[in-house]
């Protein structure tokens, strides 16, 4: 079936007789000798579509069409040319990242600034209490007795604990950036800051405007203040932290392109905040995402469509009887196309039955070269501990020694699982020489590459997601409820999330006697014991 598309696509762009099968062959066969001598003498290969018109008006399907099962053995791809090329729609994705993170860090560090001077505000009031009678008015204060100096100790250690509580609970890297305040942060914020004006006010009329002589009652009134701000520390961390620990809802996290799946248990949040949190188990729980493992089905319907062709070979202007045979042939081919298409199962049953087959041919090759490289490293290994230590090979070294004996047959792996867009020869070689750093068995490297991983095993360059965008008809502050629908976007695909609530689970009790646990042996005459 592959053979099919290569043809067809080769044959429409080559402005020569489609009909014939046998020039078809000739002219595939001439197409690989040549670009098997192109692979032998260049690095790089880029092919140039001519200015024809496209194949059905979709140059997706035209490429997907060139780049068939085959392709990892007739050229090369991966190199550090065509590896670091960039299309005008990466250009745009790019200044946009560059744009919107312009302004994320604007916002990030505007939050943080605040947050610094309400913090300074809120520790350096309960000292200013203390120090502004002996700048105002020294003369007219009593003096501290025992019971007051021990009160200064109590207010140091209050001030030290809350200092480490709130840099603790506030002062963390933040995670992402959410689109709209947090609401209960915003509460305790704005909470603090009026109770800290309303003791600045009460300080200001009962003490500063009297000069309040009685400086044990002014220590006193400091501690209540300190006291305060911990009570709130603690509310805080029953608001922040404690409150989403119950799980009340089951999330079902899905991919729209590929149908990949999760579930996710969450508390009482925000749908803004359980977007944070799906995301960070996104990365670490859903396999990389493969745009090019979904080709196949639109190769095949371009297929089924490229067979369907009619001509009117007397043109608009034959007459009736040369129409009317033209339309019985026309519908004769849409016969043929239909019965075709009702055969579509067959050949989707042969591609990925041969698919497979070729899979596991290359992935023995694979393990067999990778198995022959690490005993060669084994035997260097052992062979330089006995040389002069001038002449001893680093790990990295080493891994450039013996991945040229694997490259090829990864790099087949690697294109026939269309894997070769998330490695690069770079990170192939660091992860080799990590393997051997760490005296890892062959079946542990290759692990990364037989197996798809989470999106963190890959570079950040490999994500191909940068920012999201939050899609949710509810405002993103309210709290998550059964039937609530979201979606988070990015540029090639989102991920739907739907919401059910936990049902509530009623258990009871039934108590057996362990004495009833008694048997009796059945026998039967035909039975011998």
């Amino acid at each position: 079936m592959d053979t099919e598309s290569t043809y067809s696509g080769y044959s429409f762009y080559s402005g020569r007789s489609r009909g014939s099968h046998r020039h078809g062959e000739r002219s595939r066969d001439r197409h690989k000798s040549r670009s098997k001598e192109s692979s032998r003498s260049e690095k790089s290969v880029t092919i140039n579509a001519p200015p024809a018109e496209p194949l059905l008006g979709d140059q997706s399907v035209r490429e997907e069409e060139v780049q068939d099962d085959n392709w990892g053995e007739t050229t090369t791809a991966v190199t550090g040319t065509s590896e670091h090329s960039l299309s005008q729609e990466d250009i745009v994705r790019i200044s946009k990242d560059l744009d919107d993170s312009v302004g994320l860090d604007c916002k990030r560090y505007l939050n943080v600034a605040l947050s610094v001077i309400l913090g300074l505000v809120v520790l350096l009031t309960p000292l200013a209490f203390l120090i502004l009678p002996h700048l105002l008015w020294p003369d007219r204060l009593k003096a501290c007795g025992t019971a007051c100096e021990g009160l200064f100790i109590s207010v140091a250690f209050k001030l030290l604990i809350l200092l480490l509580a709130v840099w603790a609970l506030f002062f963390r890297p933040p995670r992402a950036g959410l689109p709209r305040i947090f609401v209960f942060r915003a509460l305790l914020a704005t909470l603090v800051l009026l109770f800290v004006l309303s003791y600045w006010l009460f300080y200001g009329v009962r003490i500063l405007d009297s000069q309040d002589g009685d400086y044990q009652g002014i220590v006193q009134y400091a501690v209540s203040l300190v006291d305060a701000l911990l009570f709130i520390h603690y509310l805080a961390i029953v608001l922040l932290e404690l409150r989403q620990l119950q799980p009340f809802f089951s999330l079902c996290v899905t991919r729209s392109t590929d149908g990949a799946t999760q579930h996710y248990n969450l508390g009482q949040l925000s749908i803004q905040r359980a977007a944070v949190v799906i995301l960070e188990n996104y990365y670490k729980d859903f396999p990389v995402h493969n745009p090019a493992m979904l080709t196949a089905s639109k190769s095949r319907a371009a297929k089924h469509l490229a067979g369907l062709k009619v001509y009117n070979v007397d043109g608009p202007g034959g007459n009736n009887a040369a129409a009317g045979i033209a339309q019985s042939q026309s519908r004769a081919m849409i016969a043929a196309a239909a019965r075709r298409r009702d055969s579509s199962h067959n050949e989707l049953y042969y591609e990925e039955a041969e698919h497979e087959r070729r899979v596991r041919k290359r992935r023995a090759r694979l393990v067999v070269a990778v198995e022959e490289a690490f005993t060669h490293i084994r035997r260097m290994q052992e062979e330089e501990q006995k040389k002069a230590p001038g002449d001893v090979m680093d790990p990295r070294e080493a891994a450039q020694a013996i991945f040229p004996s694997m490259a090829r047959a990864l790099q087949k792996y690697l294109r026939t699982t269309r894997q070769q867009h998330l490695h690069s020869m770079e990170s192939i070689q660091q992860h080799l020489a990590f393997c051997i750093t760490n005296n890892m068995t062959p079946k542990a490297f290759l692990e990364s590459y037989l197996t798809t991983g989470p999106t963190l095993q890959y570079g950040k360059d490999r994500w191909l997601a940068r920012q999201w965008t939050l899609i949710s008809e509810a405002s993103v502050t309210s709290g998550l409820k059964d039937g609530t629908v979201f979606l988070l976007k990015c540029i090639d695909f989102s991920l739907v999330v739907t919401t059910k609530k936990i049902p509530y689970i009623q258990l009871a009790e039934e108590f057996i006697d362990p004495k009833s646990h008694k048997f009796v042996l059945r026998l039967q005459s035909e039975t011998s014991v």
